[in-house]
């Protein structure tokens, strides 16, 4: 071999050796790379990625070292102070304790206002004498720290509320704009929610005081009377008539049952809740008798009807009703805030009742006695909606049309301890 052969040759061999040296080399670096690349993402993540992800991660480290992009710490920026704005506040308000902010919900239904003031939970802030401003029109206050300010004889049009600073709270920046309506509409009010009681709110001797009807004879009838071709047996019931086993009711051969939901107190006028209703209309209900409701009113104007049909629209929301809603009125004990009221206004509150219930998709009557068809209301208005009639005596004397009679309160059904309202119905359910 000449000795240009032979240096060829010695180059030849040493570019291999390089080359191979080169290969282990570059697959050290990637293998490192690959392994510093998994740890900060199972850093972050906490957990391998599952399918694919092994080979995605594979390529993606690959790329990042062919780029020069890897970092072994992807953290590092939340160690940067130039990263961030000077000024953090905003990031600390909007992610700090929010239970000191304020809203307002405000609603219409006739020339008034309502205002309900709520805490960062969407609840009535209770236990302050807020202010609100009124612009071009006034200050309110408060002033029994409820978490409701409302204001009546207003004229129609747009209106500006803000609520007043107060210390210890956060307030909107800006305020609420609202409609105040002209006429009352029989619409269900969303938020009414926020101003149901429950019995444990207010003192229910003094705001439950439904007085006992008195109509009747010594010919009332205290058994229950059997379904026949055009009439079904049924009961209406409250929490006076406490626990209640509903198949056993059933068996006896009961039909129906019409559950009082809730009342308006005799006295403040608040909207409350029966503290047994939704025990009474689920048990009922998994029995297979068929349902309706009724709400024990003292509304004293339409405004406060529409209150109490939207009260009962929205407890009885879950539910499926087969009966119709019926507005109770009767008498609270002679000291009732709605017991010296007019015929015509007790009539105007019974149609607005079940106008709103009508809209809301329900089917809706009244209930009284005859005396008070004959003498509290005008029942000829009211021949649109089911007329539930109370009158206990052997056959009634009551001259008007009616669709479901309410024979007596001394009745006594299996499953029911005590007294018990029986009814019959001519509705064909």
């Amino acid at each position: 071999m000449d000795s240009k052969l032979k240096r060829l040759t010695v180059i030849a061999a040493l570019s291999i050796i390089l080359l191979a040296l080169l290969v282990v080399v570059m697959a050290d670096r990637l293998a490192k790379a690959g392994e510093q690349g998994a740890a900060s993402l199972e850093e972050i993540s906490g957990s391998e990625p599952e399918g694919n992800g092994k080979a995605y991660q594979d390529d993606l480290y690959a790329s990042n070292v062919v780029t020069g992009q890897i970092g072994d710490d992807l953290r590092g920026f939340l160690r940067d102070e130039s990263f961030f704005d000077d000024d953090r506040s905003f990031y600390l308000e909007d992610m700090g304790d929010t239970s000191d902010r304020l809203s307002l919900m405000v609603t219409s239904v006739e020339k008034d206002l309502r205002i309900q003031i709520l805490d960062a939970d969407n609840e009535l802030a209770t236990g302050e004498s807020f202010y609100v401003t009124l612009e071009n029109v006034g200050e309110y206050k408060d002033l029994d720290k409820d978490g409701v300010i409302y204001i009546g004889e207003l004229s129609a049009g747009e209106y500006y509320v803000t609520l007043k600073p107060m210390e210890g709270y956060r307030v909107p920046a800006s305020g609420t704009r609202v409609r105040v309506k002209d006429k009352v509409e029989y619409l269900a009010i969303d938020d009414i929610s926020l101003l149901i009681k429950t019995e444990d709110e207010i003192d229910p001797k003094v705001e439950d005081t439904q007085e006992v009807i008195t109509d009747a004879d010594k010919t009332e009838i205290k058994k229950m009377q059997a379904a026949g071709a055009n009439t079904t047996a049924g009961i209406d019931v409250s929490k006076w008539n406490k626990e209640i086993d509903w198949d056993k009711v059933k068996a006896a051969g009961v039909d129906f049952a019409i559950i009082r939901c809730g009342y308006r107190g005799s006295v403040t006028g608040c909207l409350v809740e029966d503290p047994y209703f939704e025990q009474n209309i689920r048990g009922a209900q998994a029995a297979g008798v068929k349902i309706g409701v009724y709400f024990f009113t003292q509304a004293v104007n339409e405004v406060e009807a529409v209150e109490e049909a939207s009260t009962v629209v929205t407890l009885i929301r879950d539910y499926s009703l087969t009966y119709p809603v019926f507005l109770d009125t009767e008498g609270a004990g002679g000291e009732g805030r709605a017991d010296s009221l007019d015929e015509e206004t007790r009539t105007n509150i019974c149609e607005a009742f079940c106008a709103t219930v009508k809209n809301a998709g329900y089917k809706s009557g009244v209930y009284a006695s005859r005396s008070w068809y004959n003498n509290r209301l005008q029942a000829d208005r009211l021949e649109n909606y089911v007329i539930w009639l109370a009158e206990y005596r052997s056959a009634p004397l009551y001259q008007g049309y009616y669709q479901m009679w309410q024979y007596t309160s001394k009745g006594k059904v299996d499953g029911i301890e005590g007294n018990v309202d029986m009814n019959l119905s001519y509705l064909g359910y």
